[in-house]
């Protein structure tokens, strides 16, 4: 992969249409503690998350996005992080299979939703949680392992989308998805080769080299922008929606020359997302 000149980049960017899925918080709360995130002790505001995740929301209609939504359900308080309900390419829906006990009824719920969209589903054979630890970048699917998404569930993958899957190794339990340790910038749909940024310290060696053996223009956060999980970002080759909080990050996509767009999503932070988490991207 080419060192890209940001300077020449910064003319060059162009937004490539997406299509998303996303699940209105109605019944977000803080009931359980599966992530360092999550503290039920103290309260969450159903109202602020689903008024913060309104702007995200609207920010992508106004971005031009295709944003699909999936009925949210009643004592699933993390269905509003869509990003774990599957991996979707080529217009095949591979699902979810949850670690934990109490996300496990996702699974099947977004599975049907893929079937009632006439997406080629495929049930999972192994425990992963969908494009949480699994991303398209350029013609290979980056897959996280660690914590949550088994790294039998990478085999899987590979022979499902018939695609090179890199395994990356997690290794600090704050960052416990891969999509909250790398944002993919652009994705090698558009003109702009495949890039994207990472936080180091999520890592353990042996995945770093490989990071930086493909990526050598990423970009590397700070430690305090990954703390309020600015990696957690969506971006369409172009605009990069980003937490509001993560100031370096956006000084150095705006340097880079894309557009950074910050929202405010400290309510769903509380259970451990963020942009990404939010959004499951459609590829049919």
């Amino acid at each position: 992969m080419t060192m890209t000149d940001p300077a020449t980049a910064a003319t060059s960017r162009v937004p490539q249409p997406k299509t998303v899925l996303m699940c209105r918080p109605e019944h977000f709360t803080v009931s359980y503690r599966i992530n360092p995130w999550m503290h039920p002790e103290d309260p969450t505001s159903t109202a602020t998350a689903v008024a913060q995740w309104e702007v995200l929301y609207r920010t992508y209609l106004d971005l031009g996005f295709d944003v699909h939504l999936i009925d949210p359900i009643a004592g699933l308080p993390d269905m509003v992080y869509a990003a774990n309900g599957g991996f979707v390419l080529d217009g095949i829906a591979y699902g979810a299979s949850f670690t934990y006990p109490q996300r496990q009824p996702e699974g099947p719920a977004y599975m049907d939703w893929f079937r009632e969209q006439g997406f080629d589903v495929r049930a999972p054979e192994e425990v992963n949680e969908g494009e949480g630890d699994f991303l398209r970048v350029g013609d290979v699917i980056l897959a996280g392992t660690g914590f949550r998404t088994e790294s039998g569930s990478h085999d899987e993958l590979a022979r499902v989308f018939g695609r090179e899957v890199v395994s990356l190794q997690l290794i600090n339990p704050s960052f416990y998805h891969l999509d909250t340790a790398i944002a993919v910038l652009s994705d090698g749909t558009g003109p702009e080769p495949a890039n994207i940024a990472y936080l180091p310290s999520a890592f353990d060696e042996a995945s770093l080299e490989e990071i930086r053996s493909r990526f050598p223009d990423a970009v590397v956060v700070t430690e305090e922008d990954a703390a309020v999980l600015g990696l957690n970002s969506f971006s369409d080759g172009y605009n990069v929606v980003i937490a509001s909080r993560a100031k370096d990050f956006e000084r150095q996509l705006r340097e880079r020359g894309y557009n950074p767009i910050g929202v405010d999503l400290s309510e769903l932070l509380l259970g451990g997302g963020g942009v990404k988490c939010c959004t499951l991207e459609l590829r049919r």
